[in-house]
């Protein structure tokens, strides 16, 4: 954000936050097809298709909702 004019709500990111048990999910669907390729041998998981949707929530300790869900269309 020093060297960038960044308006208000803009979103930064530096890379995935992994969960410490791949049981209770992922960061990012790269993440887990390159599991998928480490004990499998091949990547199963497809990446996004035109028409789907992208759901990203985070829930506290006690499953309530930290900043809401955000919802993403797939349009390309």
């Amino acid at each position: 954000a020093k060297t960038r004019p960044l308006p208000a709500g803009t979103i930064i990111g530096s890379g995935t936050v992994s969960n410490a048990d791949t049981g209770r999910g992922y960061s990012c669907i790269v993440e887990k097809r390159v599991l998928e390729q480490i004990e499998s041998g091949e990547a199963r998981t497809p990446y996004l298709r035109h028409g789907e949707t992208v759901r990203i929530e985070m829930l506290d300790r006690n499953g309530r909702s930290v900043f809401g869900a955000i919802e993403q269309d797939v349009l390309q």
